[in-house]
């Protein structure tokens, strides 16, 4: 041991030159300020720089706010007045009056049918498109709201068969070509019997709203595919999952929610269901029964 404390005059001169320079560094540090001087800033471009982003995130924002485009208000329908801000009670009138093959004329016809505020007739009015035809003969007339009209909807006898149309057919709707048509015709002859209601057309990927509309102005389901409809209340997983937008993980969602609820009492408590696709709602309706 005493071999590694025994050291030679040259090392001794070493460590001791070694000590002295750990000192020396130590009071460097502690005496001398290593800080950067301090940065101006700008506060004047500061300011405007923060001004710049704002108004460019507010940009984004209303960008990223959701469209309403024109559409006909004879065709709102659950989901549609709901996105719209109508109650139930107000959508159901609508549609009680539409099953009596009546018809949305005017905007002071739509309030005196569904009842609602003027605050909110103000917001979506400005929204609604009428058939040309319409358009034009509320401006020729000053009479109450409920007008005859040389060209009427079509009623459901005079409309062609969705099931059976073929392309060139469709095409003769504005806004449906090449391209829509062929897509209409695949997604049709993906169920064996075709489809079961119109609303089906939502399902064809890039189709507007405002399409569907005209396609139903000219076409009805008028030889739908007998199907089975399912019981909500007694449905199995297995059961559920035949229907389409239901995968297996929705279809527990709405088992487990229908033992919290002890059943559903109308296909709107759907909605309350976790990750329930909410606007194709009125599909999935087709498959089920409440009974």
């Amino acid at each position: 041991m005493k071999s590694h404390f025994k050291f030679s005059k040259s090392q001794r001169n070493g460590i001791f030159s070694l000590i002295l320079l750990i000192i020396l560094l130590q009071c460097v540090y502690f005496y001398i300020d290593f800080s950067s001087e301090e940065l101006s800033v700008n506060k004047a471009d500061l300011a405007n720089y923060e001004n710049e982003i704002d108004s460019l995130r507010l940009v984004e924002l209303e960008a990223r706010k959701p469209k309403t485009y024109p559409f006909n208000p004879n065709y709102i329908t659950d989901y549609k007045g709901a996105s719209l801000g109508m109650s139930n009670e107000e959508i159901d009138r609508l549609l009680a009056f539409r099953k009596q093959n009546q018809w949305i004329n005017s905007t002071k016809q739509f309030q005196e049918v569904t009842k609602i505020s003027d605050t909110l007739l103000d917001v979506i009015s400005p929204y609604f498109k009428f058939p040309d035809w319409v358009t034009n003969a509320n401006q020729n007339t000053t009479s109450k709201p409920n007008y005859s009209f040389n060209k009427k909807p079509k009623t459901f006898a005079e409309k062609q068969d969705l099931n059976k149309a073929t392309a060139q057919e469709l095409q003769k709707v504005n806004g449906v070509g090449d391209y829509y048509s062929e897509r209409i015709i695949k997604l049709r002859n993906s169920f064996p019997g075709g489809f079961i209601d119109i609303i089906q057309l939502q399902d064809v990927y890039g189709l507007k709203p405002e399409v569907i509309e005209k396609i139903s102005e000219e076409f009805a389901v008028k030889t739908p595919r007998t199907i089975k409809k399912i019981v909500l209340n007694k449905a199995s997983v297995d059961e559920l999952v035949t229907i389409q937008h239901i995968d297996y993980n929705l279809a527990f969602s709405i088992i487990e929610q229908r033992q919290l609820r002890e059943g559903f009492k109308s296909f709107d408590e759907l909605k309350k269901v976790k990750d329930f696709p909410v606007n194709k709602i009125d599909i999935i309706k087709l498959y089920l029964s409440l009974d």
